[in-house]
């Protein structure tokens, strides 16, 4: 039977035969001898082998036609979205509506022919056109963060809404748009229900998440910061572009800084940014204005505390047309209280709402530095404080009218007594002679210890000094009468532009609520104390020569002086 035949019997050809090419050679036990290598072209177990490389020769090929397949069927995905998408730049040109916005990106995927065209034509289909001037500049700015602010109906809050558009194609994009409170984010939301589908045919708003879904997967959304701990509901999110309408509506900049560490993304094609608007004034006027506008000029580049490049980019009622040209808008503002009117018409940033010094104006009371005269009769006033800051104000009395220079100022935390005496010490080194002054009552009273009060240390590092008169109504009466212009067109106060933080407060220190007729005491006041201090010792213009006579026995120090002042 077949079965019982052998191997060598059924496949000769994989056998060792002898010359004559008909024996088999065989092996010791008498068995015929194989050829070496692979048997080939038998349907034996021999061909197991060549069986097993033609499966994966096979199973490669297959791969390589799979790997095509894939290939040519991502192309054609391809074309297909090329195709829709300029279809729908096709629609929006051809129906020409005035709410259609087409997009730089879009005009660029078109064919040369069709661009040509629209370069021809600009007006006729590009909808929305930023305004010349800053709110161009705020679309086009590549700082991190920018504030763009100043006078009402500058368009800033539709630049607020264009803005995060920049990168609405891209998947990975996530902005957030803020206001103080939720009420106050219904008309940004109506304003983005017109301009987001007309920009991006199929971008739908979901109303209870305040969310804009995007046909690429990008995300807008709003929110809102009303108390500091709201800061906590965009924990553990990331967004590449977060922007704040009306940033002075925020008390402190805890919130923002809070925002600005979730600012993040995947995506290295997309830069994050910070954004944020504003009119002068609102509870937070101070801070946004030490963030933004102190440290340089407008629309000036500059580097901040923390690293990121600002700039400040001011807005007037002038750079939006549509508003300024029939002047309606303009005479409504015109109506308004005189700080409003600064603040909204002009876009001064220099005076706050609620301030206590209205009259207060830098370019009337704030100077430059020059030399003072040796024969002028210097005084100081201090405000001690350890925990929250101490300050030392400096004054200089004008003998040709009267006037009060303040010309130096100290203002520092976590100070002890020796520490504050010996560096009011240093900062005198260059007077002609020891300024006499007044010092804060507080630092004068004994806490039970048995050493010596922050006033006696003071004295016995040689300050004339004496205890400062604290009327609060009357000191703050003094200085409105101080701050007005006289006749001679100066005021009785003007400040050296390098005290900063006098500067400041008088600016925005605000009137407390429970007692108008005071400032609010809750409020940074530390140089405004000094100032009231100072100003209620009655400086008086003493005889110069008895100031010169005085510089021989400087030596020796007197904390009783009956010269100085009442």
């Amino acid at each position: 039977m077949e079965q019982d035949k052998k191997d060598w019997e059924l496949h000769p050809e994989n056998y060792q035969t002898e010359e004559d090419g008909v024996t088999f050679k065989l092996k010791k036990d008498g068995t015929p001898r194989k050829k070496g290598g692979r048997p080939k072209g038998s349907k034996s177990n021999y061909n197991y082998h060549s069986k097993t490389k033609a499966k994966m020769n096979a199973r490669k090929s297959m791969g390589k036609k799979k790997k095509r397949i894939k290939q040519l069927q991502a192309q054609i995905n391809s074309y297909k979205t090329n195709l829709k998408k300029q279809k729908e730049v096709y629609k929006k040109l051809d129906n020409n509506s005035e709410n259609q916005v087409v997009l730089d990106t879009e005009i660029e995927e078109l064919i040369p022919s069709v661009q040509q065209e629209i370069k021809n034509n600009p007006d006729e289909n590009v909808v929305f056109h930023p305004n010349s001037g800053p709110q161009t500049e705020f679309l086009a700015a590549g700082e991190k963060d920018v504030l763009y602010g100043g006078a009402a109906g500058g368009g800033k809050s539709y630049a607020m809404l264009v803005d995060p558009l920049r990168y609405a194609h891209k998947s990975a994009h996530r902005a957030l748009i803020l206001r103080r409170s939720m009420p106050e984010l219904r008309e940004l939301i109506d304003k983005s229900r017109e301009l987001y589908p007309q920009a991006f045919p199929g971008a739908k708003f979901r109303e209870v998440e305040k969310l804009w879904n995007f046909p690429s997967g990008a995300k807008i959304e709003f929110g809102f910061l009303e108390r500091d701990a709201d800061v906590y509901r965009y924990q553990g999110q990331a967004y590449s572009w977060i922007g704040f309408d009306e940033i002075t509506h925020l008390p402190t900049e805890f919130g923002w800084n809070y925002l600005a560490s979730r600012l993040r993304t995947t995506d290295p094609e997309i830069e994050p940014y910070l954004r944020c608007t504003a009119n002068p004034g609102g509870v937070g006027a101070h801070w946004v204005k030490k963030r933004y506008i102190e440290p340089a000029e407008s629309n000036k580049s500059f580097i901040g505390s923390d690293g990121l490049t600002r700039k400040f980019i001011p807005a007037k009622l002038d750079d939006n047309p549509y508003l300024a040209k029939d002047g309606r808008y303009e005479q409504m503002l015109k109506a308004l209280p005189p700080i409003q009117r600064r603040q909204l018409l002009e876009g001064n940033w220099d005076v706050a709402e609620g301030a206590a010094f209205v009259e207060f104006d830098p370019t009337v009371h704030v100077i430059e530095p020059f030399f003072l005269p040796i024969v002028w009769e210097r005084v100081k006033g201090i405000d001690y404080g350890y925990s929250s800051e101490s300050c030392c104000l400096w004054g200089a009395i004008d003998r040709s009218d009267g006037t009060l220079i303040i010309y130096r100022e100290l203002y520092k935390k976590n100070l002890t007594g020796l520490d504050l005496g010996r560096i009011i010490t240093e900062m005198e080194v260059e007077d002609p002679f020891s300024v006499q002054g007044v010092l804060d009552t507080a630092a004068w009273a004994r806490t039970g210890t048995t050493g010596p009060t922050v006033g006696e240390t003071l004295q016995q590092l040689g300050h004339k000094l004496r205890r400062a008169d604290k009327n609060r109504i009357q000191g703050k009466i003094q200085i409105h009468e101080y701050l007005k212009v006289q006749n001679n067109g100066r005021p009785r106060l003007q400040i050296f532009n390098t005290c900063p933080n006098l500067i400041r407060e008088l600016q925005s220190i605000p009137l407390s609520k429970s007692k108008p007729e005071d400032v609010d005491t809750n409020a940074s006041d530390h140089a405004y104390d000094a100032l009231r201090y100072l100003i209620m010792s009655r400086p008086r213009i003493n005889d110069p020569l008895q100031r010169i006579r005085e510089l021989k026995r400087e030596s020796i120090y007197n904390p009783v002086d009956p010269d100085f002042g009442y």
